[in-house]
C-alpha cells in the first residue's frame, strides 16, 4: 500500500491560495486515478483506489496546515505502514512559482505542515516530498499573506501545467519508487537557477 498526502487547508477561503497546491494535486491524482469517492477517515478526506493491483491511498488532512501530523500520523499507524510508503505534496516558497522538485527525505525546512508530519511520526523524516513551487512574497508582504492569497490568472495557469506535469510523477514514484521519479522529473541542473533569476528580475521590475 501507497499513501498519498496533499497539503492545504481545509475550508472553502483556502481553496484557491498557494498554501493549498497540495490539495489540487491530490485531486488531480483523483481524477486521473478515477476515484471520487472522499471518506472522513482520522481528521482527513480520504479516497482509496488501486494502481497495478496495489492499494492506494489519496489523503487530504483536515486539521489546517500546521496540525497535518495530527491526522497523517493515525493513518499511517493504522494501516501499520512505514514512513518510505508516504509521499507528501506541498507549496514551496523557495522555488519559483510553477517549479517543481522531488526529493528522497529530508528536514521541514521552516514549512509547517511537514514539521507537524515529522514531529507525528516520532521525528521520521525518510519519506519523499513533492515541492511545488510558490515564490517568494512581494515587497511588504508577510509569509501568511503571500500563502494564503489566491493566484493571479496567469499564475494560476503556471501552477496548473506543474499539477499536470506532476500527476505522472507520482504515478511514477508508487510505481518506480523516489530515484527513478526523480531522475525522469525534476528539473535539470542550472533550471530552477534560472527561473529564480527570472522571477527575482520580474520582481526587481515591478517595485523598481
Amino acid at each position: 500500500m501507497k499513501i498519498f498526502v496533499g497539503l492545504g487547508n481545509p475550508t472553502p477561503e483556502y481553496a484557491a491560495t498557494k498554501h493549498n497546491v497540495g490539495f489540487m494535486l491530490a485531486d488531480r491524482l483523483a481524477d486521473e486515478l478515477s476515484v471520487h469517492d472522499w471518506r472522513n477517515k482520522f481528521n482527513a478526506l480520504v479516497a482509496e483506489t488501486f494502481l497495478d493491483g496495489e492499494k492506494i491511498l489519496l489523503i487530504k488532512p483536515q486539521t489546517f496546515m500546521n496540525l497535518s501530523g495530527e491526522a497523517v500520523a493515525p493513518l499511517m499507524n493504522f494501516y501499520k505502514l512505514d514512513a518510505s510508503d508516504l509521499t507528501v505534496a506541498h507549496d514551496d516558497m523557495d522555488l519559483p512559482l510553477g517549479t517543481i522538485r522531488l526529493r528522497p527525505k529530508g528536514s521541514g525546512g521552516g514549512h509547517h505542515g511537514i514539521e507537524s508530519i515529522i514531529q507525528h511520526l516520532g521525528g521520521e523524516q525518510n519519506f519523499p516530498r513533492v515541492r511545488i513551487g510558490v515564490g517568494r512574497p512581494p515587497k511588504n508582504w508577510s509569509v501568511n499573506s503571500h500563502v494564503l492569497s489566491p493566484f493571479t490568472p496567469d499564475d494560476a495557469d503556471k501552477i496548473s501545467a506543474a499539477l499536470d506535469e506532476l500527476v505522472p510523477a507520482v504515478l511514477c514514484i508508487f510505481r518506480e519508487g523516489i530515484d527513478i521519479a526523480m531522475n525522469k522529473f525534476n528539473p535539470r541542473k542550472g533550471q530552477v537557477a534560472r527561473d529564480k533569476g527570472q522571477v527575482d528580475d520580474a520582481i526587481s521590475d515591478r517595485h523598481g
